[in-house]
């Protein structure tokens, strides 16, 4: 089951947060402190997998961003490292030509229903890109038209 998900830049702000059990204010500032703390920290040749507390980390840097998806010690690592290939490409197709981080940062409420489209409740529901996009195309088309 997935935890969290979270997006960072290189600076170490928090750009998307999102998490799927319940966690208090206060523990969610230090876990979020703690994982960028790690992922900055690694380089391009260390492993993309490590423990956390009670949980495992998975992540992916794009660019200037890392995204940390927070998962149970019985889901498959390497499906969620896809996972989050897939949200990173479902991204770019939304904001064509690429996605950066100022798309990210000034349609909050788009990648949100990216994500919620993809994830629900801690679990992937759906991985299809156009699957996935077609609530935002309907909401384009309606403020459009």
């Amino acid at each position: 089951m997935i935890t969290f998900v979270l997006m960072v830049n290189r600076q170490g702000q928090t750009r998307l947060s999102r998490y799927y059990r319940a966690v208090d204010m206060s523990r969610r500032t230090a876990l979020e402190a703690d994982v960028v703390r790690v992922c900055l920290s690694r380089n391009r040749d260390q492993c993309s997998f490590l423990e956390y507390d009670d949980s495992k980390v998975v992540f992916r840097q794009y660019a200037a961003l890392y995204i940390a998806v927070g998962v149970t010690h019985d889901e498959n690592e390497l499906s969620i490292y896809e996972l989050v290939q897939n949200f990173v490409e479902v991204l770019d197709k939304y904001f064509q030509p690429r996605g950066d981080e100022l798309d990210i940062m000034f349609n909050l409420d788009r990648v949100h229903v990216i994500l919620d489209e993809m994830i629900q409740n801690g679990n992937i529901v759906e991985t299809n890109k156009s699957n996935v996009l077609a609530p935002l195309n309907a909401l384009d088309k309606m403020a459009d038209g």
